[in-house]
């Protein structure tokens, strides 16, 4: 993939939507690219994580470490390890692909780069990730009544 497809691509990811043509510019020149076969390993759980991968092409699998609980396949447009990319944090899960792919690694560093120059995209990230929140809490606000004691 060349850079304009890269930063094409990069604009249709949720998180960094709302960026602007300079921005995604500065993240698509700064990211690496990687391709994996079909069955090698992106990371592992509990690994330390120290960026984000958007999937470009194929499907990755994410499941448990000994890779019995399969909790999702993910394919292009992707976004992996989004929190890794403004916190430090471990792998929650293991990344298989499950066919050949490509996928682009944007580090933290690069991320916290583009937050320091535009400050208006960390301030619309902020809102995004707290609307996110408030919607998760209102999903699982929804379900407490399976997990109530009371019948």
């Amino acid at each position: 993939m060349g850079l304009e497809s890269d930063i094409a691509l990069l604009g249709t990811v949720p998180l960094f939507a709302n960026m602007t043509r300079e921005q995604l510019r500065l993240l698509a020149f700064g990211a690496e690219h990687r391709w994996l076969s079909a069955q090698e390993t992106l990371f592992r759980e509990e690994a330390r994580a120290d960026g984000g991968f958007v999937i470009v092409s194929g499907e990755i699998s994410l499941m448990s470490r000994d890779k019995r609980d399969l909790f999702g396949t993910v394919g292009p447009g992707t976004l992996i390890g989004e929190l890794s990319l403004i916190a430090e944090t471990r792998r929650h899960s293991t990344a298989v692909a499950t066919q050949d792919s490509e996928v682009i690694r944007i580090g933290r560093q690069l991320f916290r780069r583009l937050l320091e120059e535009y400050p208006e995209v960390a301030i619309a990230i902020q809102t995004q990730l707290a609307a996110e929140l408030a919607e998760l809490t209102d999903r699982i606000d929804g379900l407490s009544h399976h997990f109530s004691d009371d019948d």
